[in-house]
């Protein structure tokens, strides 16, 4: 198990492999569905993002409502497969890793290969878990999308899974595990 922070995928992400065990700690933003589909309009018009997202980790989560008392409500991760067709714009404008669950698409591993990004597994059912790895959480972009919103989460030895590394080796590929 690794434990590393978000701090050094400013650099490069290729000194993980997929398969690679890892206890992320630092800062990642949330966004589903909408968000990206906001962002990503964002980016066809010209127009500013609302945060940058250069060096950063979008973590396909929607939380639920936060009860009285915590930071945050329960945090799982999303089927990735459904911002597959986002992800080459945001790449392409420096982000440089992905939380979800879920295989990628084919496209998605090759952009994934160029432009040395990496995609962590978060491990599904486990949102009540990992809610208990969040240690702050601020509104950052998209208010009206309620728990599509964006969310900046500090989170602190967030367990993860390498799925597909920056060389696109996808753990799902059960030739590379042969």
């Amino acid at each position: 198990m690794k434990k590393i922070h978000t701090n050094i995928f400013k650099d490069k992400s290729c000194f993980l492999s997929a398969g690679d065990t890892v206890l992320l700690t630092g800062e990642i933003y949330t966004a589903r569905d909408q968000a990206h589909k906001k962002l990503v309009d964002l980016l066809s018009s010209g127009r500013k993002l609302p945060l940058d997202i250069t060096g950063k980790i979008i973590y396909y989560c929607g939380p639920t409502a936060t009860p009285k008392g915590k930071v945050i409500g329960s945090c799982g991760p999303t089927t990735s497969r459904r911002m597959d067709k986002f992800v080459e714009p945001l790449l392409a404008n420096g982000l440089v890793a992905m939380i979800g669950k879920g295989r990628r698409a084919p496209d998605v591993i090759k952009a994934v290969k160029k432009y040395q990004a990496v995609y962590l597994l978060a491990p599904a059912g486990c949102g009540a878990l990992l809610a208990e790895r969040v240690t702050a959480k601020e509104l950052i972009a998209f208010k009206e999308l309620g728990p599509e919103a964006i969310y900046k989460l500090t989170v602190d030895d967030f367990p993860l899974i390498v799925g597909v590394d920056s060389s696109g080796r996808d753990i799902y590929d059960k030739i590379y595990f042969k």
